[in-house]
């Protein structure tokens, strides 16, 4: 596969992963996006063995251990609006992440999930 499918391949991904709301970067505008479409989205999401849900849960296991509230609202939101997690769910990640990633760095995520939620409510409503 030549590098300009790969990096179709992974423009589709990212879209997907993240039900349309971060739009994949024109192919060329950087070096870094280039290779971050190609290789995170078009090979490492598009593998088999896990799950789309499966492996947004690791990826927000890792933003929550950071305390990256703005990570975590793409991820919450696209695992909404994907049907892969509820609410119900994402208020649990929260609770389990707490004494592993630490109260510090989830206390910062609480907020952002409500808002998520509410978001996602209202556009369904």
């Amino acid at each position: 596969m030549s590098d300009s499918e790969r990096y179709a391949q992974g423009a589709r991904s990212l879209e997907r992963v993240y039900a349309n709301a971060v739009p994949a970067p024109p192919e060329g505008s950087s070096d870094f996006m280039d290779l971050m479409v190609r290789h995170v989205f078009g090979e490492v999401w598009t593998r088999d063995g896990l799950s789309v849900r499966d492996r947004r849960l690791l990826v927000m296991g890792v933003i929550a251990g950071r305390g990256a509230a703005d990570v975590w609202r793409i991820q919450a939101a696209s695992a909404l609006a994907n049907g892969e997690l509820d609410a119900h769910a994402l208020r649990e990640c929260i609770i389990q992440l707490a004494p592993y990633a630490g109260y510090p760095a989830i206390s910062g995520l609480v907020q952002v999930t409500e808002q998520v939620i509410a978001e996602h409510a209202k556009k369904k409503a």
